[in-house]
């Protein structure tokens, strides 16, 4: 038989195999193309911005000092009826963020020994009540905001609102910090937290392993993903401390981008604001309380040291002392996100809605105080240096300091005052939801 007539018979069969080579030949470039960016963001994640972390050690009389200035907003703002204290200064409403920041502020108090254990005590237990009769969202969850007096929920101009307005997943996340801070610190207050914890439907914000909020409008509740970079993860790892499926929301890489800002990658959320309905933003905040109450993990200890770093390069480049985060501003709009990046641009100040509110960039002292007490570095002492006049012996420290004016934004709140306060006891004693007990300072 011929070569031409074998040819045409096996015909079939090279279609065939010409077939499965080109399949398997898509297939392999895929998986390729797939591996080649999980590992260039791996490799951009390992891509070392290297900062030595120092040890703890005894806060200095100074400090301590700082300590007391930031204890006194709560001392002023606590609602002995309650225990409840406002958001910001005389203003009677909180969210559950606030009520976290007050709460991790009242435990560093507590480890400083800026209070007493028995004013401690008191203050934990009155909380725990409050938060035990609150109504909830729906019945299932806190709603965004409460009065700090009558316990009602309220809209965020602090109206009453009998249906409530919904819940925010990134705020309880938040607050299981303080709850698991007190059940492995502090056991005398674990049946008062279960009280509160068992009485809200937690799976009703975990959804294949995400994060959901509920937003009421228009007489109607929508359930919407919550948290982008940062915030995201940091909320995530105190539900997964509580149990919960959260693997979405941990993955630093599920929606990874990379920015390059003063020739540092700089990890942003890739998901669009148009798409997704939530703007992103590169702060200090969620890297800063990351380290100071768990400890960065590798990832997070990465990305820290980049959004610290490219600040300091900002600095170097601009002569403009440089520590953003979002903060309550004492003007309209009354509350901006300062940031590394957002919406497009580095050194973004926007709004909640996403307008432009450049003039209103600031040195953020809660990040100042934060970025020091992790990494105690020359530039981070020039930020405390300005940072540690922005107060009000009596009152408390203010949000910041204006870029433009270089005037205070005298704003006054218990997240600023509370992070700062958490800030001074990691310094002397380590991430808070390890406990490693330590001679503090001497008094």
């Amino acid at each position: 038989m011929s070569f031409k007539k074998n040819l045409i018979r096996a015909r079939s069969h090279i279609v065939f195999m010409l077939a499965l080579l080109t399949a398997f030949g898509i297939v392999i470039t895929m998986e390729n193309m797939d591996f080649e960016n999980r590992v260039s963001a791996r490799v951009n994640i390992k891509n070392d911005t290297i900062i030595e972390i120092p040890e703890s050690r005894p806060l200095t009389s100074e400090e301590r000092e700082w300590a007391k200035i930031a204890w006194r907003y709560f001392e002023n703002n606590t609602i002995d009826e309650t225990g409840m204290v406002n958001s910001a200064h005389k203003y009677n409403a909180s969210t559950l963020w606030d009520t976290s920041s007050y709460l991790m502020g009242l435990i560093s108090a507590e480890r400083l020994e800026i209070i007493t254990k028995d004013e401690f005590n008191a203050r934990v237990v009155k909380l725990l009540d409050s938060l035990a009769k609150m109504p909830l969202f729906e019945g299932k969850l806190p709603n965004k905001s409460y009065n700090t007096i009558s316990l009602k929920m309220v809209d965020y101009k602090n109206r009453p609102t009998a249906e409530g307005i919904g819940w925010s997943a990134i705020d309880i996340g938040r607050f299981m910090v303080p709850v698991n801070v007190l059940v492995w610190h502090y056991p005398e207050f674990t049946d008062q937290v279960q009280q509160v914890v068992n009485s809200w439907d937690l799976d009703a914000m975990v959804k294949k392993g995400s994060m959901y909020g509920a937003l009421r409008e228009n007489n109607k509740t929508q359930y919407l993903q919550e948290g982008r970079l940062g915030y995201e993860e940091y909320a995530a790892k105190s539900l997964q401390l509580m149990g919960f499926d959260v693997a979405e929301a941990l993955d630093y890489q599920s929606w990874l981008k990379f920015i390059k800002i003063y020739g540092i990658n700089i990890a942003t959320d890739s998901r669009r604001p148009e798409e997704f309905t939530a703007h992103n933003y590169v702060v200090s905040e969620p890297y800063i309380l990351d380290g100071i109450e768990f400890g960065w993990d590798q990832v997070s200890k990465q990305f820290s040291n980049r959004v610290y770093a490219v600040q300091k390069a900002r600095y170097e480049d601009t002569g403009i002392l440089t520590a953003v985060s979002e903060d309550n501003i004492d003007q309209a709009p009354y509350f901006v996100y300062n940031t590394v990046f957002t919406s497009g641009k580095a050194w973004n100040a926007i709004t909640e809605s996403g307008e432009d509110a450049s003039e209103f960039k600031s040195l953020s002292t809660k990040a100042a105080f934060g970025w020091h007490a992790l990494y105690e570095t020359d530039y981070t002492q020039k930020l405390i240096d300005a940072a540690s006049k922005l107060h009000d012996v009596e009152k408390g420290w203010y949000s910041g300091l204006y870029e433009k004016t270089g005037k205070p934004n005298k704003a006054l709140t218990a997240n600023t005052n509370g992070i700062i306060l958490e800030s001074l006891a990691y310094k002397a004693l380590g991430p808070l939801l390890k406990r490693k007990q330590q001679v503090v300072a001497s008094k």
